[in-house]
């Protein structure tokens, strides 16, 4: 774009230069032409926030801290510098291909996401990379570490286990990322991380990515990291802000029937239903069944090949519906996502920003529907205080005088262990003795026995 000459007012100078910043492309960034080509291949000329505060940083060898929301793109930051490095460092390389880049995540989902995304971006660089993690046998996945890669993205697991078998040497590593720390810590994999760390070269470029900063985080970044350059994009109302969010009161009885009428209410495009549970995930699924709505569940009581088969299915469209849990959807990433549901609300407040963040990616907008039953009141008050503003209230649908306030089923049931009481004992314990009548309560007592010594 250049300046007209019609430009005559000095004033539109300042809002001109703004929409250059606001607007700086890819190969404003200094991305090298192999990168760029793909990129262009992918439709992507602008860069989003995170990308475009963290790869200049990167690019320059320096650490990084980095705090952002799923759906910001930072997948992306992180590979697109790496990348670059690699290919500028590996041009005269010769003899076996060894890690020089090493990329720890917390799901199989999202190490294939990412492996995927180093694939694509990677395609005009010849620099290779393999993914691996558990759940699955190991051989495919020693044979690729036997022909020699470039980058490694691994869950953490199965990474200490090729470790401890001698399949893996981190001692060539020069570029670390930890992403997804904060989720790291809710499965218990801190420990893990903190054995790999210890083996990776003191000498080296080192990247952290957290949605959230607990202390536990900020004190295992302070471990890895020297001194780090921080970014900290979207706040977590920003993420609200971009997807389209509705709420409706429903009973948990009534949850499945309100699901159906959404669902068939208008054609079924691309939907994503969160369970809390994994046993709720497939109960979800069995009644769609009985409705002749086709879906698929993933969570971790599936096998690694049913969930990545029911993935490959839901991103081309083959399945509409796929429901999941918490654990397993944090590598879902499918263009076009019409509508996330929340069929639970999660106990996290935090979760409910990853759930709807999986529409409305980058730039885009997206629909977020959840359901509140009686005993899901409270999460709902953390949401709201966590998104700075409440979701949408649906007042009018089919279910809403439905009792939402009512005790759980598990409540409802007695005790297995509880005996059945006999007729002496149905009368209300905190009852009070009539003191004229005391006399006669006192006869139907057994007879004192002293006790022996």
């Amino acid at each position: 774009m250049h300046l007209s000459s019609k430009v005559q007012n000095f004033k539109l100078l300042p809002y001109l230069c703004r929409f250059y910043i606001l607007y700086m492309t890819f190969k404003e960034l200094g991305i090298i032409e192999p990168i760029l080509k793909a990129l262009e291949a992918k439709g992507y000329t602008y860069p989003s926030p995170i990308q475009e505060q963290s790869i200049p940083i990167l690019l320059k060898r320096k650490d990084l801290l980095g705090c952002a929301q799923t759906g910001t793109g930072k997948t992306a930051a992180f590979a697109i510098p790496i990348l670059q490095h690699l290919y500028n460092d590996n041009r005269n390389a010769k003899g076996q291909r060894r890690i020089k880049a090493l990329v720890i995540t917390p799901t199989r989902e999202l190490a294939i996401q990412i492996g995927d995304s180093f694939t694509e971006y990677g395609k005009h660089t010849g620099i290779v990379n393999t993914v691996i993690f558990g759940g699955v046998k190991q051989s495919s996945q020693t044979q690729a570490l036997r022909r020699g890669v470039d980058i490694l993205v691994a869950t953490p697991g199965r990474l200490l286990d090729l470790m401890d078998q001698g399949y893996i040497s981190l001692k060539d590593v020069q570029y670390s990322v930890l992403d997804e720390a904060d989720h790291m810590l809710d499965m218990g994999f801190i420990h893990d991380i903190r054995r790999v760390l210890v083996k990776l070269p003191a000498k080296r470029q080192s990247l952290f990515f957290s949605a959230t900063m607990p202390t536990a985080i900020v004190k295992l970044s302070q471990k890895m990291l020297g001194n780090p350059e921080k970014v900290t994009i979207a706040p977590k109302q920003t993420t609200a802000e971009r997807v389209e969010q509705a709420l409706y009161y429903v009973s948990k009885k009534n949850k499945p029937k309100l699901l159906v009428h959404l669902l068939t209410r208008n054609e079924i495009k691309s939907t994503l239903i969160f369970s809390r549970t994994k046993y709720g995930a497939d109960k979800i699924t069995k009644f769609l069944k009985k409705v002749d709505i086709h879906s698929e569940a993933i969570h971790g009581n599936k096998s690694q090949n049913q969930r990545q088969k029911a993935l490959l299915n839901f991103k081309e469209g083959k399945t509409k519906v796929l429901v999941a849990t918490d654990i397993a959807a944090r590598g879902i990433d499918v263009s076009d996502l019409a509508l996330v549901i929340n069929f639970d609300l999660p106990n996290i407040a935090e979760t409910y920003v990853h759930r709807i963040g999986r529409t409305g990616r980058a730039a885009a907008s997206g629909i977020a529907i959840s359901f509140c039953d009686g005993e899901e009141r409270a999460y709902l008050k953390d949401i709201h205080k966590l998104i700075g503003q409440e979701i949408k209230l649906i007042a009018d649908h089919p279910f809403l005088n439905s009792g939402d306030n009512e005790p759980s089923e598990k409540a409802k049931k007695p005790q297995r262990s509880q005996r059945p009481r006999r007729n002496d004992e149905r009368s209300d314990s905190k009852k009070k003795v009539d003191p004229e009548n005391k006399h006669k309560n006192d006869r139907r007592r057994k007879p004192f026995t002293k006790r022996r010594d």
